[in-house]
């Protein structure tokens, strides 16, 4: 394993409940296309917390850039849904949905 592979593994062992807590944090409070206010505040505030830059786009997106050393060079574009689905939540998971029939039910959280 590469020098590179092993950082990268430390760094998500030591991320990983800082993670979680986001991904339970965003399927716990889903919110409707284009009604994605809170998720995209809570996003922005992340990401500036991080010292990412960003910008809140058509009001509930969020664009955000992470510049390498050499951002001339390459680029890598990253994409995510942030909307919930009109379906009551009953998985009874101790994160399920608090908004009463919207939740996250694409699989992609």
């Amino acid at each position: 394993m590469s020098e590179l592979q092993q950082q990268i593994i430390r760094l998500v062992k030591d991320q990983i409940h800082q993670f979680t807590g986001i991904r339970r944090h965003l399927h716990e409070y889903p919110e409707l296309s284009f009604e994605e206010t809170n998720t995209c505040a809570y996003i922005t505030e992340l990401l500036n917390n991080w010292g990412i830059e960003n910008k809140v786009v058509a009001e509930t997106g969020v664009h955000a850039v992470i510049r390498g050393r050499n951002p001339d060079k390459m680029h890598i574009a990253l994409r995510g849904d942030i909307d919930g689905l009109p379906i009551t939540e009953n998985t009874g998971l101790a994160f399920s949905s608090k908004n009463k029939g919207v939740m996250h039910a694409c699989g992609h959280d």
